[in-house]
């Protein structure tokens, strides 16, 4: 049994539950490509020689080419702000608005981490302006996820990573590539669009480009794009052309109450 390793990050639509059958699905390579990468579950739970890992977050990018370039020293300093006197509403308020104040990456990297554990259930959420707003989540003892962080500097010695448009990552394959796209999901009722991760919408328009993009690469560059979203008539719609589409149930994590968490079925759409 291989051992399968959790992001440091909690994420909205993290892929740790989904990771075994997402890399029985993508095809042989040498090179992952993760134009949306999110937390890292495929990038973590993968054996690629390479990793190409893209994502529109400026504050994720730099968080994690600060954990891959000085893991020692980020883990020390990031540890003492997960201390009891740091785990209430006026703590993090503060710490808050401290990050949306300041341009410092290192710091905002730090900020960035404890929030992500402190705040309300792993979203991550910026408003108009680009200010980070998600509220503070009232957890006992938010866990500081050691293991994890030294996990992914070491793993991450095998990654480039990169903030651009998807379609920029696109263009950056090559021959003994695969490409793996978690895009922010088609909502599945017009309340659960909360997923704009970085303030700039992905939109229906997106949705259908992206689908576009995997046509293209595969028929110019002869690379493979593997994509998962949500099982809808509309995604069935925009993947018609892929080689084989499957769906799985998986169980939805963005309800704070285990017990009203319901399964909904995600589709996985691979060119090939």
């Amino acid at each position: 049994m291989i051992k399968k390793h959790r992001a440091f990050l909690k994420w909205a639509g993290g892929k740790y539950a989904l990771s075994d059958v997402i890399n029985k699905t993508l095809p042989s390579a040498d090179r992952l490509i993760e134009p949306f990468v999110g937390a890292g579950s495929i990038f973590l739970n993968s054996d690629f020689v390479h990793y190409l890992l893209n994502d529109i977050n400026q504050d994720l990018i730099n968080l994690y080419k600060i954990v891959q370039r000085k893991p020692v020293k980020f883990i020390a300093d990031v540890k003492k702000l997960f201390s009891p006197e740091n785990n209430n509403a006026e703590s993090y308020y503060q710490f808050r608005k401290d990050f949306n104040q300041t341009t410092d990456k290192y710091q905002r990297s730090l900020l960035f981490l404890y929030m992500n554990r402190h705040g309300y259930n792993g979203l991550c959420r910026y408003n108009k302006s680009g200010g980070y707003n998600v509220p503070f989540g009232k957890y006992k003892k938010p866990y500081f996820p050691q293991a994890e962080l030294e996990f992914f500097s070491e793993k991450s010695q095998k990654a480039t990573f990169v903030c651009e448009g998807y379609r920029q990552t696109f263009a950056r394959a090559k021959k003994n590539d695969v490409i793996y796209c978690d895009p922010p999901y088609v909502p599945l009722s017009k309340t659960a669009s909360f997923t704009s991760y970085a303030g700039n919408g992905f939109g229906l328009d997106e949705q259908a480009d992206l689908a576009n993009a995997a046509e293209e690469v595969l028929k110019e560059k002869g690379v493979s794009v593997l994509l998962s979203n949500h099982d809808t008539i509309w995604t069935r719609k925009i993947y018609e052309h892929a080689t084989t589409i499957k769906s799985i149930k998986v169980a939805r994590t963005i309800s704070q109450k285990g017990s009203t968490r319901k399964k909904v079925a995600e589709l996985l759409a691979l060119y090939q």
